[in-house]
Order: structure tokens, then sequence, then C-alpha cells
């Protein structure tokens, strides 16, 4: 075994592109598997629908394995850097735009024009995609398939599969592999199977991701979602309640013990599929100072939208009357304005110096948002707000947020924008994660900087864009709010300059700036020592 095994380990090496003869075996197999979705896409009628299924899904997550195996058994543990820029797909080359462009198309099928996957209208049976899935949807749940059903189920394929190729990839690192278990775990057991049990249990339960939580799972307060909520006894209230609790206790407290990363790298399905099938392209983001300016406004922005639309969202069934409604529209809003208030001044007056500069910008997003509470108080009516429909208002944030934003551009544009573009510029959960990091996190990345040799593995690794580099040279602790812990740069170093940490709050934050010999009379410093 030890004589097949590569131990170069250089980035300019020609063969580092190549692939060997079982890799091509396997990517044949993973095609056959693909190449029987495309066929149920032209509505080719197959005689055993549940085989064929089986056989699609088994020959994808067969052939993502072999050629895993083959990629990874036989190099030696450790950094796996090697010809990620010297190969199409990852490198934005023609192969990487290709499979952009494929991923893009299908996402805007899947999310606006379902029935040309063979969604059943009027009470017709599913044809093509959607009905080769029908099967398994019958098996697990009773019912017939549906488009979000064929994505999810290839979603949890895609995390499984390319979840095992980043096991093999980090396996010199246990924390990467506990964490990838992890997500594995939560899309197959949390997002994919426990809610078709759900259903079985009670069909009037609105579908709901467990681990996911207000505002990613943006429709849990929509009417529908409450009504079924509400219907289904005490099991619907608990898990109604269950969602509040999550978003107000559960994730501060895990955030201020775990850093974002509790969430963002070890539970998210969002996240899973970016640290599994999306690790080919991590070193895509950008680290321009330019896109971490877009990245602040842009995510901040997408924040503000999603709390002044989930309260229009609300207000819209809510009532006047208070002998009819318990919870009325006023004192809904003075609830929200009220909590919102408390928290900017909680921070202003305990967190001003970890806020800094920034603090101009929080008041301006909080003005923004109590203004445009006001406006939806005093102009909203039973039908309208902010002059325009309830029904277009909430439609027009799932449609905006949660499906171009978080589906086409989050993970069409994988192999063009890295990995974490929806993560890094979009996301809501995110920003409010990134938030509490920043200000009460016991999270931080520690850095030696003795040690560091300035490689740049670090930041070519980082998903989000920041360049740790900058951060390693000078021995400064690492404490980002877009940060989400992934401990890749941790994982590529190969000097061991970098440890993920929970610790005290105090020394977390450390700036140190870069003495330069041109900027200070060096004897000088030394001799004031």
């Amino acid at each position: 075994m030890s004589n097949k095994i590569n131990h170069s380990m250089s980035l300019a090496k020609p063969d580092a592109v190549d692939i060997s003869n079982k890799q091509k075996v396997a990517l044949a197999i993973g095609i056959v598997g693909l190449f029987i979705l495309t066929l149920s896409l032209f509505n080719t009628d197959f005689p055993n629908k549940e085989l064929f299924l089986t056989l699609a899904l088994g020959l994808i997550s067969v052939g993502v394995i072999v050629y895993s195996r083959e990629a990874y058994l036989t190099k030696l543990e450790g950094i796996k850097n090697d010809g990620v820029w010297f190969k199409s797909i990852s490198s934005r080359g023609i192969w990487g735009w290709i499979v952009g462009i494929i991923l893009t198309s299908f996402y805007i099928v899947l999310y606006f024009f379902p029935k040309y996957l063979g969604l059943g209208t009027n009470g017709t049976e599913n044809s093509g995609l959607i009905g080769l899935f029908d099967p398994l949807s019958r098996l697990l749940s009773g019912r017939t398939a549906s488009q979000w059903f064929v994505y999810g189920t290839l979603y949890t394929v895609a995390i499984l599969a390319f979840g095992y190729k980043f096991i093999l990839k980090y396996r010199h690192n246990r924390y990467q592999q506990i964490r990838t278990v992890s997500v594995m775990f939560f899309q197959l057991g949390f997002a994919f199977l426990i809610p078709e049990f759900m259903y079985v249990m009670n069909n009037n339960l609105p579908y709901y991701d467990l681990k996911s939580m207000w505002p990613l799972n943006y429709y849990i307060f929509d009417e529908w979602s409450i009504n079924g909520f509400l219907s289904s006894g005490n099991i619907g209230l608990a898990f109604l309640l269950f969602g509040i609790i999550t978003i107000f206790v559960i994730s501060p407290i895990l955030t201020y013990k775990f850093g974002k990363r509790w969430y963002c790298s070890w539970v998210c399905g969002c996240g899973g599929l970016a640290e599994t099938a999306g690790d080919s392209f991590r070193q895509l983001s950008s680290k321009k100072m330019s896109a971490w300016k877009l990245e602040r406004w842009l995510i901040h922005t997408v924040l503000v939208f999603s709390i002044v639309m989930t309260t229009a969202m609300v207000y819209t069934y809510l009532g006047y009357n208070k002998n009819d409604f318990w919870l009325t529209r006023g004192v809904f809003i003075a609830l929200v304005i009220g909590f919102l208030t408390l928290v900017f001044a909680s921070v202003m007056f305990f967190k001003s110096k970890e806020f800094g500069k920034d603090a101009k910008y929080g008041a301006i997003g909080f003005f923004v948002v109590i203004a445009a509470l006001l406006i939806l108080h005093f102009t909203g009516t039973t039908e309208h707000v902010f002059y325009v429909k309830g029904g277009v208002l909430r439609s027009a944030y799932g449609l905006y947020i949660g499906s171009i934003f978080s589906g086409v551009i989050g993970t069409g544009f994988y192999p063009i924008l890295g990995n974490r573009s929806w993560c890094r510029f979009g996301c809501p959960m995110a920003a409010i994660l990134g938030f509490q990091q920043r200000l009460f996190s016991k999270f931080r990345i520690t850095t030696n900087g003795g040690q560091c040799i300035s490689c740049g593995n670090c930041s070519n690794s980082c998903e989000m864009g920041i360049d740790v580099r900058h951060y390693a040279q000078k021995g400064e602790n690492i404490v980002r709010s877009s940060c989400v812990g992934c401990g890749i740069c941790a994982a590529v170093c190969p000097r061991g300059v970098l440890k993920l940490e929970n610790d005290t709050m105090e020394g977390r934050i450390n700036p140190t700036e870069i003495l330069l010999g041109n900027d200070v009379d060096l004897m000088n410093l030394v001799n004031k020592k």
C-alpha cells in the first residue's frame, strides 16, 4: 500500500490535475446515475420506478465514494490544497461555469417552474423527475412527492456522499470529522426524515425543519403555519413554543458558549451543503476590501428587511379588538418596538467598546426599523401593509430572500462566487449570530504569530473571505462576525499557528499593529523597553 502513496505536495506539479483510471470509472458510474435522473425529465416511462430511483441515487453515491477514496486514501494524511487552482471546475474555468449554469438553471426551474419537473396539477398525477420520487415519498409519508421532496432528497444525498469525501480529505483533523458527521446527522434526521414522520403523525402539522429557526425559516410565523400548529393540539403548540424558545433562549446561550459555529458549521443545512458538496469551491470567496464592505451592508440590509417583513406578515392576520384577539396589532407592534429598543440600548450601554465605530451604522439600522414599524402601524389596514396587499408582501419576501438569494444565487453560484455566498452576503440568521458572536461570545481563533510562515493556506481556504494570514502574522486573535468557525484555516496550517478556542471574555479582542522599520526608530523603541 505504501508504494502507491504519492508523497508529492507540490502546488505546481503538472500531474496534480490528473485523475486515475479508477477515478474515471467512478465518474462514469456517477454520470450514469445522473443520466437516469435526466431521462426522467423527458417523461421516460420506467417499468419499475423504485428500482430506477434506487439505481440513480445509489450510482451517484457510489461514484462519489469511490472517487473520494481513490483521491485521498492514496495520499498521506494532511493538507490537500494541491492542484486546486489548476482544475477547471474549482478555478472558475469552463467546467466551473458549466456546473454553475446547470445548478442555477435547476434551481430556477425548481422554484418557479416545477411543472417542467413533472409536478402534477389539478388532480393529475406526477410525472417526470418528481414522479420518479413518488415511491420514496409514499414509503416515508404516504403521499406523492412534491418538488420540495425531490429537492430535499437530492440535498440530503449530496451532504451524505460529499460529507464522506470531506471526512476522507480531512481525516487528519478530528474536529473536521466530528462536525461533518454532525451536519450529516442533522440533515438526514431533522431536516429530511423527521418532517416526513411528523406528517404521518399529524397531517395538520406544517412542514417544520426542527434545526432551522427564524429568520432562516421565514415561514414559521406565517398565518397558514400558525394555524397548522394551533390546530394540531399539544404537539403543534409544543413545536411552536420550541421555535420561539430556540430564537430567544437556546440560540443566544449556545452562541455565547461556542460562537456561531454551533449552528453555521455543525447544524445548518445551508452550511452543511456548503461544507460538503461546496468544499471544492471555498477558495473562490473574494478577499477584497470591496467585497467585505458589500458583505457588511448587504447582510444587515437583509436582516432589517427580514425583521420588518416578518412583523408585517404577522401584523396582517392580527385584529384590533382586544375582545376577539388576545394579541392585538397595537400591542404586537409595541412589543416588537420595545424589544428592539431594549436590545439596542443594552448594546450601546454595555458593549459600545466592542461596537466601536460601527455604532452609528447600528443606530441607523435601528431607527430605520423603528420608523418602518411605525409606518406599518399607522398605515396598515385589514388587507394592506405599506400600501401593498399583505399576501403580495408575504410572497415577495419568500421569493426574493427564500428563493432567489438563498437558492438560485446561494447554491447555484458555488463554482463562481464560492460555497458560502449566501451565508456571507444574505443569510439573516448568520447576521444575528454574527452580531452575538462579535459582542458576547467566548469563541475566538487564537494565533501564534512567531510560528507563521505566511504561506497563505489559511486565507486561501477561508470560505467567508477573511484574510486570516493578516491576523496570523500579527499574532492577533480572530474575532469576526462573519467567521463560521469551520476551522479549515487551522486544518490547513502547516505550522499549527491557528487554534479554535472558547475562553473568558477578557483579552478576547487584542488588536496588534505591525511595526515597520520606516515607521518607527526601532532602537529608540528597544531602549524604551
